[in-house]
């Protein structure tokens, strides 16, 4: 009786450590799955603008390339460029010329792999037939937005391209879901937005808007791009391959189709007001395929980023000019190709 109840007690150690040596050997994979977790930080909320994420993960092209993924709602580029340095995230959404810029302030560990946006949405917004109707009527203007916003950071260089004093506008510190009330109340004259924003702020504001987009000046700025880890761009090339085409899936159907884009972002996030998260999709369609772009999808062009560096070394965006190179920003090898 006393062997057998040896023989069960050493079986029973034998079995807690095979299933403790499975555990080890699968850190960092979904145990139930074999799938590599993966965190990923959207660029701010999860607006319509956001779906593609949700659409690659609903239409499994994320399960299908071996990634158990998990969508986290981001808080704007500065932030997200933080979480992804620290390890919070893997991999992140945030504009590439706000990345440019902060990487020029301080040395984070991360690089971009490719581009949702071929144009920038940033933007500045006021309502029709109020103080501003055209980029020179800025000045001496208020204007709502949060602090270190991609639309604020980049804003230097939009006026510069102007031709205004970027000190002759006043930024009011604004957290989001309060800019559009603040534009309707007249409390500020304008405020900070991505063109793709717009639905949402006419619902808020209950009335129509006039937008200022900065690309219209500045055509060679990129918008939003996909933020990872030097670390992991370097050690995990494939990896980062694997998980950024599963995200150009999702993009490529949310452009082929905003309406079922937004439905699927809705079985996530039920708050979504599909009206607003499907004309916020397709005012996004120029921004990821402008006309005449012939690239694939997410592409990266170097010389357009040495010229998008160059632009901010001339507007003194980046201090001390010349700090930032091609290598910083951008891992041009783990980019799609045509």
């Amino acid at each position: 009786m006393r062997l057998r109840r040896s023989a069960v007690a050493l079986i029973a150690v034998l079995g807690l450590a095979l299933v403790s040596a499975c555990n080890n050997s699968n850190e960092g994979e979904s145990q139930d799955s074999g799938l590599q977790k993966v965190s990923y930080l959207t660029s701010f909320n999860a607006f319509g603008r956001e779906a593609y994420a949700y659409v690659a993960l609903d239409k499994g092209y994320f399960k299908d390339a071996g990634f158990d993924v998990t969508i986290n709602k981001g808080s704007g580029t500065v932030d997200v460029m933080k979480l992804v340095a620290g390890g919070q995230a893997d991999y992140g959404i945030g504009d590439f010329t706000g990345t440019v810029i902060t990487l020029g302030k301080q040395k984070l560990p991360i690089t971009t792999v490719g581009m949702i946006h071929q144009r920038s949405m940033a933007a500045i917004v006021s309502l029709e037939g109020g103080t501003i109707s055209k980029p020179q009527d800025l000045v001496g203007k208020r204007i709502g937005d949060q602090p270190g916003s991609t639309n604020q950071v980049m804003f230097p260089v939009y006026a510069k391209a102007i031709g205004i004093d970027p000190e002759s506008v006043t930024f009011v510190p604004s957290p989001p879901p309060a800019l559009p009330q603040l534009l309707a109340s007249n409390k500020v004259d304008g405020i900070g937005q991505f063109v793709v924003g717009v639905p949402l702020v006419e619902k808020a504001a209950k009335k129509k808007v006039l937008t200022l987009p900065y690309g219209d000046k500045l055509p060679d700025l990129y918008g939003n791009a996909i933020i990872t880890r030097s670390d992991m761009a370097k050690d995990h090339p494939d990896q980062v391959k694997k998980f950024t085409t599963a995200l150009f899936k999702g993009l490529q159907d949310t452009y082929d189709d905003p309406a079922a884009a937004a439905a699927i972002l809705k079985k996530y996030v039920p708050e979504t007001d599909l009206a607003v998260a499907t004309a916020e999709l397709n005012l996004m369609k120029p921004y990821i395929k402008p006309p005449l772009f012939k690239d694939a999808l997410g592409a990266v062009d170097p010389d357009r980023v040495q010229t998008i560096i160059k632009l901010l070394d001339e507007s003194k965006a980046i201090q001390p000019a010349g700090s930032v190179k091609l290598a910083d920003v951008v891992t041009v090898d783990l980019a799609p190709k045509g």
